[in-house]
C-alpha cells in the first residue's frame, strides 16, 4: 500500500512507471468515490504509459484534514504529490470535482500539465444554494439517504436496472466514504468558480460527458468544452456521470488519442 505525507494530509495513491518515451496520466476521482473508478480505463490503456491515481483528501484511505475544502486545497495536495514522486508534464484526467482539480491545477502549476481530458465537469457545478441543501440533509440525515438520487445521477437506468454485480460495489463505495471529507469537498464545489480563466487554457484538451449524466448535463460541458480553445469535446452514448465506470473504453480511447496527439506535436517541435 502505497502512501506520503503531503502538507499534514496522508494521501493514498498508486504509481506506475512510464516506459521511456510514453505518457503519464494522472487520475482525479470524483466526489464520493476513491480512485478504484479508474480501474477499468487503465486496463484498457497501453501498458506503456505511466499512471497515477490518489484518493483526494477526505475520500477512500486518504486522510481528512481540516475542513472545510477549498479546490486549491485538493490541488495543492496533487502538486505535492506530483513534486514528491519528480512527476511533471503529464496528461491530467479528473471526472466531476476532480476536472476542477485539474483545472485548478493547470492554472497552479502549468509544468506539471501537458493535456487535459476533463470529463463531466465544467468551470462552475451548480449554485451555492444546491450545495448548502445537500451538506444539509446529509449532516442531518447522513449519505445512506440521497444514495437513491445520486445514483440517478451516476449512472444511466440501463446500469442501474442491469442487475451488474458492479452497481451495488459502486453504491456501497459511495455510502462508505467519510462523511466529512465528502461535507468538506461539496463546500468546496459550492465556491469554485472559473468561468473567466477558461479561456486562457491552452494545453491540448478533451472533453467528455455521458449523454445521460444526471450531474453535469451534456449541455453544460459542451459550453464550457467551447469555451476551450481548440479543445475536442465527445458525448458518450448512454453513459450517466461516471463514464469510467459505466462505459470505460471510450474514456480510455479519448486518453490515448491525447497523448498520441501531444506526442506528436513535441516530435515536432
Amino acid at each position: 500500500m502505497d502512501c506520503i505525507k503531503i502538507g499534514g494530509i496522508v494521501l493514498h495513491y498508486r504509481q506506475r512507471a512510464a516506459a521511456k518515451g510514453a505518457a503519464t496520466i494522472v487520475f482525479i476521482n470524483s466526489l464520493g468515490t476513491d480512485f478504484r473508478i479508474w480501474d477499468a480505463v487503465i486496463a484498457a490503456l497501453d501498458s506503456d504509459m505511466g499512471i497515477l491515481v490518489y484518493d483526494k483528501r477526505g475520500h477512500g484511505l486518504s486522510s481528512l484534514g481540516e475542513t472545510p475544502y477549498s479546490v486549491a486545497d485538493h490541488s495543492g495536495d496533487l502538486a505535492g504529490l506530483m513534486d514528491a514522486l519528480d512527476l511533471s508534464n503529464a496528461i491530467i484526467c479528473g471526472l466531476s470535482v476532480g476536472g476542477q482539480v485539474a483545472q485548478q491545477l493547470y492554472f497552479d502549476r502549468p509544468n506539471l500539465v501537458s493535456g487535459l481530458v476533463l470529463c463531466d465537469t465544467a468551470a462552475k457545478i451548480g449554485e451555492p444554494d444546491f450545495w448548502s441543501a445537500r451538506i444539509e440533509t446529509i449532516t442531518r440525515d447522513g449519505l445512506g439517504s440521497v444514495t437513491d438520487g445520486i445514483m440517478e445521477r451516476w449512472f444511466s437506468r440501463r446500469f442501474r436496472t442491469s442487475g451488474d454485480p458492479l452497481y451495488a460495489v459502486s453504491r456501497a463505495m459511495f455510502e462508505r466514504q467519510p462523511v466529512e471529507g465528502y461535507l468538506a469537498t461539496c463546500a468546496a464545489i459550492a465556491g469554485f468558480d472559473r468561468r473567466a480563466d477558461t479561456a486562457s487554457i491552452t494545453v491540448p484538451t478533451s472533453v467528455l460527458v455521458g449523454s445521460e449524466d444526471g450531474a453535469t448535463p451534456p449541455d453544460l460541458v459542451g459550453a464550457f468544452a467551447d469555451a476551450i480553445p481548440g479543445s475536442d469535446f465527445q458525448i458518450i452514448d448512454g453513459a450517466g456521470h461516471l463514464p469510467c465506470i459505466e462505459t470505460p473504453q471510450p474514456v480510455a480511447s479519448t486518453i490515448a488519442a491525447l497523448a498520441a496527439r501531444i506526442t506528436k506535436k513535441e516530435h515536432a517541435q
